[in-house]
């Protein structure tokens, strides 16, 4: 039986990364706390995902991913039910971005550099397992982008090791190759790389890049 997935966040990165996970075999529910959405995200998922509220997705999926906007990500997390998430891994794309226009196409961050969003996160349920990915790219390049052959790099972090093995088996099959940064903390860095990577696109519209992480 595919392994299920539960995608709390009905926006476009939660509909891509449900459609990618759908195009590799697994089973998936969207979560949404509009129910006037129902309709329109079995429209988007071509009736291939199943749909119900934050905490049925998160009962759902053995695995989770987090595709919410940063500014409502602790508040999605309680409404999916912490106890709903024990165990499990949860993929956390969000970047914790404020609500405010940037400079010369610098985003603003909710956050410090001594505190990621996915700290919050961790300390909020810390029985579950999450591992940072999907944070540094656009949606249009999350499932299998293309690089003239080229894989481009993912950078991760999480405190538990199966799980972020279990997300570097995911990205293989979603084309990237992965960069385990370490523990928790190591998305202090990773989650400001959103920043870099929107800068061509507010100031020149272009959004089709995607970082490579080389080694000597």
């Amino acid at each position: 039986m595919s392994r299920k997935v539960g995608v709390i966040g009905s926006g476009i990165v939660g509909q891509v990364l449900a459609n990618g996970f759908i195009k590799h075999g697994y089973e998936v529910m969207i979560g949404t706390n509009n129910p006037s959405k129902h309709a329109e995200l079995k429209q988007k998922t071509s009736g291939k995902a199943k749909v119900g509220s934050f905490e049925e997705a998160a009962n759902f999926g053995q695995t989770v991913v987090l595709a919410t906007k940063g500014t409502g990500a602790e508040a999605a997390i309680k409404l999916a039910g912490i106890s709903n998430l024990i165990d499990k891994t949860v993929i956390d794309a969000t970047n914790p971005l404020a609500d405010a226009p940037p400079v010369n196409g610098v985003l603003k961050f909710f956050t410090t550099l001594d505190e990621s969003l996915m700290e919050r996160l961790q300390r909020l349920a810390p029985d579950a397992h999450f591992v940072k990915a999907f944070s540094c790219a656009g949606n249009s390049l999350m499932v299998n982008p293309a690089f003239k052959g080229t894989r481009p790099t993912m950078f991760i972090a999480g405190n538990n090791d199966a799980a972020k093995a279990e997300v570097k088996g995911i990205l293989e099959k979603f084309g990237w190759e992965t960069e385990d940064m370490g523990k928790v903390e190591a998305a202090r860095a990773i989650e400001p790389l959103c920043i870099l990577w929107c800068i061509p696109g507010i100031l020149h519209n272009h959004w089709m890049h995607a970082f490579k992480l080389l080694k000597a």
